[in-house]
């Protein structure tokens, strides 16, 4: 079996885990991203797909953001206060469009200026809507399982294209498990 073949494995197994922790809202999912993230950056490197590259760099430093977000809350006391589940506030939805649209157009037109990339548009599409669900996520917004269902869907048929089959076997288990986290989270929610 290839390094590269023995990478995506490894991928697939921290991936699961890390969902896993995410389904539970356990903060440990950071840590399973920070290892995953690094096993990522090889993967994508070598499948060509540089701006799914370039988003684990941002996830290395989201889910150090993350973790101290969900173990201390976003209120500096004294008093550990872990952060609860809400939805997106409205006054946040356009902005966070606002975002994916600026970050689209900025991916896209540096892959395609820039790299030989045979997806452009959409990797750049997934990557921009990875940042705004990572963002999402991080504040414990319910809503960023339904951005990731989206991106996670894509990512298989992405995948399969480029040829990394076991990085898409984990993104269909994600497709199916954003619906299921979707409805676990609401129920978390509304129980607090």
């Amino acid at each position: 079996m290839s390094w590269d073949k023995i990478t995506e494995i490894a991928g697939l197994l921290l991936g699961l885990l890390y969902l896993y922790w995410e389904f539970k809202a356990d903060r440990r999912m950071w840590v399973a991203s920070l290892v995953m993230t690094c096993n990522s950056l090889y993967v994508y490197w070598r499948a060509g797909l540089y701006a799914d590259f370039g988003i684990n760099v941002y996830y290395l430093l989201a889910a150090v953001y993350g973790w101290l977000l969900w173990s201390f809350g976003l209120k500096r006391t004294k008093e550990k206060a872990e952060l609860p589940i809400t939805r997106v506030p409205v006054r946040q939805w356009g902005g966070l469009a606002l975002a994916f649209a600026a970050v689209y157009a900025l991916i896209a037109y540096l892959l395609i200026g820039f790299t030989d990339s045979t997806v452009p548009y959409w990797d750049a599409l997934n990557t921009s809507l990875s940042i705004v669900a990572m963002w999402m996520m991080a504040r414990k917004w319910v809503e960023q399982w339904l951005v990731w269902l989206v991106v996670d869907a894509v990512s298989v048929g992405l995948y399969i294209y480029k040829g990394i089959e076991f990085y898409a076997v984990l993104y269909g288990v994600y497709t199916v498990f954003a619906y299921i986290g979707y409805r676990h989270w609401l129920k978390k929610m509304n129980a607090e």
